[in-house]
């Protein structure tokens, strides 16, 4: 347990102290408390660089501007709620946003090097070659399931039913990209009506770049698509891919069209992240090489915009379907979260008891999970093939992925369990060891979700006891 500089040993540094400057904290507080509730938002826009930089800058010596943070600590100061308490460790709540490297060096670093030795894996490369074997050679059982999916996808009008049925087990990476684009319902199941719709949707994604782009520094505007180019080099900062001035640029553009036509959350740090897996899955419908180190300007420049194109299409279709969790307050996240919890405490009541004995609250860990998709927690080779069955299930990014997250978390029982304060839980929690997962590890999660979700899903008071 740590303890404050001023005596607080509840939940380890308080949040002035851990500012080394009081009167910041008591301004912030004054200055919310005059605001009635329906004034939060400008609030919120005015104070995201006066408090959270300073704050983030001191506390993890990185220039940040943790927007979603700064959202929910105004929504305490303000509705006087309790889900989130001021006394938690500064550093561990803000690091939603931080790679726990950054956070804690020594530790963080340690608990990876003392795993066993397997060779690496890398983060992206050969992600769609891992159907089920891990292999990039074809098995002859990955040979007749690839099979499987072309009879589906060569008919007229494709049984999409049978595609989701198909997919849930995996998509091999030859018709991952147009077996996302149907189950996302990006494209119609009608064959001849594919290259149309292809067309036109093109054609609009770059007529929104025409009429909202360049009003992009307008001072309505600036401060939105400032946080997105602020984002956008810490998304995935270890793959060359994303590295790239070309791709940067594309993110830019899908992010902040995407914010300008949806008000009611406008853009929130995490969601750059959702556009990875598509524009991955996309890049390799034109390609066969490794992506990892792929050089995008080696495709022509029409190829790239229908890249660009469809990965804006379809991940504003899986954003659709879960807006709640990025409008003011993030509600859908909040509900997520406590979900969460009363569903751990029904599955494996040690591991809820043990986490509460040490003050361990679920928003501290899970709010990542939900805003992010678990992207933080995984490979990107393993984001993939677990939206392949995310896609095939129904609501799978808003209903089936609290199942995934309550069986993520358990898959680790022995790891907190063994745990004895709350620094060390939360250490582990937020740096969970899963670089080296494959095809397999997802597959026994998915599993196990599914097993959960049979279990408890259609029992009306499943969650209580």
């Amino acid at each position: 347990m740590l303890i404050c500089k001023c005596g607080n040993s509840s939940r380890g540094w308080c949040l002035c102290c851990a500012v080394g400057n009081a009167c910041l904290l008591s301004v912030v507080v004054q200055e919310i408390r005059k605001q009635p509730v329906a004034a939060l938002t400008p609030v919120v826009i005015s104070m995201e660089e006066t408090l959270a930089e300073q704050i983030l800058s001191r506390v993890c010596s990185i220039h940040l501007c943790c927007s979603v943070c700064v959202r929910v600590c105004l929504c305490v100061f303000a509705c006087d709620q309790v889900c989130v308490h001021l006394c938690v460790c500064l550093r561990v709540y803000c690091s939603q946003y931080l790679s726990p490297l950054s956070v804690y060096p020594d530790v963080s670093l340690h608990r990876q090097q003392s795993l066993p030795h397997r060779p690496t894996i890398p983060m992206v490369a050969r992600i769609a070659d891992q159907n089920t074997s891990g292999t990039p050679a074809m098995t002859e059982r990955e040979a007749s399931r690839l099979d499987k999916f072309r009879q589906v996808l060569a008919g007229p009008n494709t049984d999409l039913e049978e595609l989701r049925k198909l997919s849930w087990s995996g998509i091999p990476r030859q018709v991952r990209p147009i077996t996302w684009k149907l189950l996302s319902g990006y494209l119609p199941a009608n064959t001849e009506r594919r290259e149309s719709t292809l067309q036109r949707k093109r054609q609009e994604y770059f007529g929104f770049i025409e009429q909202y782009y360049d009003s992009r520094n307008d001072e309505h505007h600036q401060d939105t698509y400032r946080q997105i180019h602020i984002d956008i080099p810490r998304t995935n900062p270890l793959i060359p891919l994303f590295q790239q001035a070309s791709v940067q640029e594309i993110f830019e553009r899908i992010l902040f069209i995407w914010a300008i036509r949806h008000p009611a959350s406008g853009y929130v740090q995490g969601i750059n992240d959702l556009v990875t897996p598509f524009f991955v899955v996309y890049v390799f419908e034109y390609i066969k090489e490794e992506v990892e180190n792929f050089d995008v300007s080696s495709l022509q420049e029409e190829t790239l915009r229908n890249i660009e194109a469809d990965s804006f299409w379809c991940m504003s279709k899986l954003l659709d379907g879960i807006q709640d969790n990025y409008t003011f307050a993030q509600p859908g996240i909040q509900r997520k979260v406590k979900a969460l919890e009363e569903l751990v405490s029904r599955i494996d009541e040690t591991v809820h008891v043990h986490m509460q004995q040490y003050e361990v609250e679920y928003l501290q860990f899970a709010f990542r999970w939900m805003n992010n998709l678990l992207m933080r927690e995984l490979p990107l080779r393993c984001t993939i093939r677990l939206w392949d069955t995310y896609q095939a299930e129904p609501e799978g990014f808003s209903h089936f992925h609290l199942y995934v997250c309550a069986a993520f978390l358990v898959r680790w029982r022995k790891e907190i369990l063994d745990e004895r304060d709350f620094q060390g839980l939360m250490i582990l929690l937020q740096n969970l060891p899963t670089m080296h997962w494959g095809n397999e590890e997802v597959s026994v999660l998915l599993a196990e979700a599914y097993r959960l979700k049979f279990a408890f899903a259609d029992a009306p008071n499943h969650y209580k006891r």
